[in-house]
């Protein structure tokens, strides 16, 4: 019929057995762009109060071995 389609048609174009693939250009643009991220994240410094938190939980686990 033309125009927007509605939901119920969104769901029989996913529905209908065939997978969704993403252009292999896009697929390695997102892949280039995600792993930056996690570089950047797990490059970055642990937050002093986080490293606190955790020095007070192991020594509390320490206590209550004992």
């Amino acid at each position: 019929m033309g125009g927007i389609p509605s939901e119920d048609e969104d769901r029989e174009r996913e529905d209908d057995g065939k997978d969704i693939v993403l252009d292999p250009r896009i697929q390695d643009a997102i892949g280039k762009s995600l792993k930056a991220h996690y570089d950047d994240l797990i490059s970055a410094p642990i937050p002093d109060r986080l490293l606190v938190l955790l020095a007070e939980l192991e020594a509390k686990e320490r206590r209550n071995d004992q």
